[in-house]
């Protein structure tokens, strides 16, 4: 049975409750949502910014699922955000959609939340891979989405050189991949990519089927199609990766066959890190408007007060320290807390000193 059985008899069998509203009209900070034994190394720079305590001893929870619908790939539960005993918030929108994602969205998109936000730490460097496009995904692993995905960087790790490998500067062939992911050639597939450097405010989108990998040291938020569909160049000498888990269980010629292969210019390298563009005096539009038909993503600068209009959101504050106002009540909040903001809870006004990532669906 795959993931999506899985969820669905899960949603059918569970008992009739509608908890929901509670969740659906105010917002509500999350707590970290790391699932376990992960391909790589990695975070310890999710708990300096969540201002919480490393555990050295489980070196392999590298992404914090934030405000999940997304379960990890091959799990029907793992990355699933939950809001309650026994309830998640895949459930909890199954219920009462339209009050936590707005009538507009339902019409356009049903239920689905349409986004998934992470919180991401390197702690070596991650591998060369891709992911499928949607095209992709349809036809050869029976997921509508493909994982079109882009990143704001939030720290780099003192001492490191931070950056990302993205595209290729020359032509890669299928014959010259195969051989490479064979052959684990790790050197020659990074000599082969531009390198993007990175640093705290940084910002690059990702297009489905780019290959691409991220220094080590690197803390960033992700914004993500809500999917975990990753094809591994690179495996060896990860986490007990096999050849299987490399190439989501399809035959190696079929899965790199996703790889986008061409020369990137340097000059469309650059376009996927253009600096963020103002919206207003208070709020910046991060991610190149290619990325707008799969999310969208603010930062929001605020100092004395901000308003921000009725949508279903996932924030992540990055510094200081404000209140969340809203029809509701008030929700304080700081530096390295996330908050699921939904519809229902209406225009919020945000009232102190501080920065947050807003991460929104794409619109309808």
């Amino acid at each position: 049975m795959t993931a999506a059985d899985d969820s669905d008899a899960t949603h059918a069998s569970r008992p009739v409750s509608t908890p929901s509203s509670r969740w659906a009209t105010a917002p509500t900070v999350l707590e970290p949502n790391q699932p376990a034994d992960r391909p790589y190394r990695g975070g310890e720079g999710i708990a300096t910014f969540r201002r919480g305590e490393y555990d050295a001893t489980d070196p392999h929870t590298p992404e914090d699922f934030v405000g999940s619908t997304t379960t990890v790939h091959g799990s029907a539960t793992v990355g699933l955000t939950t809001l309650e005993p026994g309830l998640t918030l895949r459930d909890a929108i199954l219920d009462d959609p339209v009050a936590f994602l707005g009538q507009e969205h339902v019409a356009a998109y049903g239920a689905d939340a349409m986004l998934l936000v992470k919180l991401l730490h390197t702690g070596e460097r991650l591998f060369v891979h891709l992911h499928p496009s949607d095209g992709f995904a349809a036809e050869h692993l029976h997921d509508a989405r493909g994982k079109t995905e882009a990143w704001a960087v939030v720290a780099v790790q003192d001492g490191v050189d931070g950056f990302a490998a993205v595209g290729f500067h020359r032509p890669v062939s299928a014959e010259e991949a195969a051989r490479w992911f064979v052959e684990q050639d790790a050197d020659a597939m990074l000599d082969a990519m531009h390198r993007v450097p990175l640093a705290a405010g940084s910002t690059l989108l990702v297009p489905a089927g780019v290959p691409h990998a991220i220094g080590p040291g690197i803390t960033l938020v992700e914004l993500q199609q809500p999917t975990d569909l990753s094809i591994l160049l690179e495996w060896d000498g990860y986490n007990g990766l096999t050849v299987d888990d490399a190439t989501l269980g399809i035959d190696p010629a079929t899965a790199l066959a996703a790889l986008d292969g061409r020369a990137w210019d340097a000059s469309e390298v650059a376009s996927l890190a253009a600096a963020p563009r103002p919206v207003r005096a208070d709020v910046e539009q991060l991610f190149p408007s290619e990325a707008d038909r799969f999310f969208r993503a603010e930062r929001v600068h605020v100092s004395g007060s901000s308003r921000l209009e009725a949508a279903y959101s996932i924030v992540v504050v990055t510094e200081g320290v404000f209140d969340v106002r809203y029809s509701g009540g008030s929700l304080s909040v700081a530096a390295g807390d996330t908050v699921l903001v939904p519809f229902g809870a209406g225009e919020v006004e945000l009232v102190g000193e501080g920065v947050l990532i807003r991460a929104m669906p794409p619109l309808p």
